[in-house]
């Protein structure tokens, strides 16, 4: 008898299966998708067939080139949908090659387009997008606790507890944090 999938593989399912719709709807083939998003046609396989699970490079990636946030796609790979989330019905996503954990506190709702999303990057950590999802996006960054360098447009912001930046994004972006100290931040979409 076969165990039940965990949660967890379950979600990474219902990735790859939207991941692969994504590609289906837009008609675009596996070697078009990598020339877009510039992941390799191999991983995009993968990543479709659930054989790994995305990091969030990748999933900024991917994301990019189908011009939709990486909260967006959640929502899309959500099956239920309600007003009212109660903390530990949202949707957590961690890329453990980052030590990077991201929770969706919206409650999801397609017709919207604001999120909020509460994320912690551990340690010596640095994870660096290429493109943003939507050229454009305004987002609101606070940092709660620990140490955050953010760069953005080229330009490299320090932030400490409390501190708030708010930018539109264009272009690549890197979020890093000091070697002996972790970040958790709450990061408002528009």
């Amino acid at each position: 008898m076969e165990d039940a999938p965990s949660d967890d593989a379950a979600f990474d399912d219902r990735i790859a299966r939207r991941l692969r719709a994504l590609r289906g709807e837009r008609g675009w083939s596996l070697d078009a998708l990598a020339a877009r998003s510039k992941v390799s046609r191999a991983t995009l396989s993968r990543l479709e067939n659930a054989e790994v699970s995305p990091t969030a490079s990748v999933l900024g990636r991917l994301c990019a080139a189908y011009d939709i946030t990486v909260s967006r796609l959640m929502y899309l790979v959500e099956e239920d949908f309600s007003p009212l989330v109660q903390r530990g019905a949202q949707a957590v996503w961690v890329d453990p090659r980052h030590d990077f954990h991201r929770r969706l506190v919206s409650p999801p709702a397609r017709a919207l387009g604001g999120e909020v999303l509460e994320c912690r990057l551990g340690p010596g950590t640095r994870i660096a997008y290429d493109a943003p999802p939507r050229s454009g996006l305004e987002h609101h960054l606070v940092l709660v606790e620990g140490g955050l360098a953010v760069t953005v447009d080229g330009r490299e912001h320090i932030l400490a507890p409390g501190d708030c930046l708010r930018y539109q994004l264009r272009g690549p972006s890197v979020f890093a944090t000091p070697e002996t100290v972790a970040a958790r931040y709450l990061l408002f979409i528009l």
